[in-house]
């Protein structure tokens, strides 16, 4: 009992302490930034895990480990940041201030963020944010899905002989558009492995300018959507077919897109 006790407190599973009360004129709570992985709830850190088993709230992303959240205990408040409302704030906003909200009154603050939180997750923003209002901030890293999610297909990021060199962009954000602060010319003349993330309605488009700039027609690629889930599936293409394949095949986000020789290398 003793041993299974100890083990639950390393993992995070088994809180150490009851929820704190707010004394009046205390100084605010704690926040961490805690960046949950990929998707699957086994892929978070130790660190993560014990930060989560002491939270008073919990404002979790879509893409985190949201299976986690069924083992909290029935006193945290969980807050989905997909559904706090906007009001005339920006979403981003919105959390900001639920981040300043919380803490002032008091509670453990927990941002549970998919992937890592400073790898296109805002996080930076956040932490900024509570800066500005004077609160502590710690940040705990998480495992990305710029190379997780790949390997969890069979897909290695660099091969010795292969890519000595992966480069991840977001697609977010259309190559002809104005607001792009993406160099799709000196990316098509890379020789090394391009990863993209949340590209998938875009990929067409972002095919077409690789293409556009020099790159190879023929260059493997590979689309993995809800990639370390039960959920996850693998779609295969080139260049030149992506763009009708991820229609066709009806992938759809959060997927990872890797594009180049490496691709061949975990087909099958």
């Amino acid at each position: 009992m003793r041993d299974a006790v100890l083990e639950g407190l390393r993992e995070g599973t088994i809180e150490a302490a009851p929820a704190r009360t707010r004394d009046e004129g205390a100084a605010p709570g704690p926040v961490a930034l805690v960046g949950g992985g990929p998707g699957d709830p086994d892929l978070i850190t130790v660190r993560g895990r014990r930060l989560l088993a002491a939270a008073d709230v919990v404002i979790a992303d879509r893409l985190g480990p949201r299976d986690l959240l069924d083992e909290l205990p029935p006193h945290v408040e969980v807050v989905d940041a997909a559904k706090i409302p906007y009001g005339r704030a920006m979403a981003q906003e919105a959390i900001n201030a639920a981040l300043v909200e919380h803490a002032r009154a008091g509670r453990n603050v927990v941002r549970l963020k998919g992937g890592d939180p400073f790898v296109f997750g805002r996080g930076m923003e956040e932490a900024q944010a509570l800066a500005e209002a004077g609160i502590a901030c710690t940040v705990v890293p998480g495992i990305s899905s710029t190379i997780s999610v790949p390997g969890a297909a069979g897909i290695p990021v660099t091969h010795r002989g292969v890519a000595h060199e992966f480069t991840v962009v977001s697609g977010h954000v259309a190559p002809d558009d104005a607001r792009s602060l993406v160099d799709w010319a000196a990316l098509a003349r890379l020789t090394g492995t391009l990863v993209v993330l949340m590209g998938v309605d875009k990929i067409g488009a972002i095919a077409a300018a690789l293409i556009g700039h020099g790159k190879d027609p023929a260059t493997p690629v590979a689309l993995v959507q809800e990639g370390t889930t039960a959920a996850q599936r693998r779609v295969d293409a080139t260049l030149a077919t992506v763009g009708e394949t991820a229609k066709a095949e009806a992938v759809r986000p959060p997927a990872v897109i890797v594009i180049g020789d490496v691709v061949a290398l975990g087909n099958g």
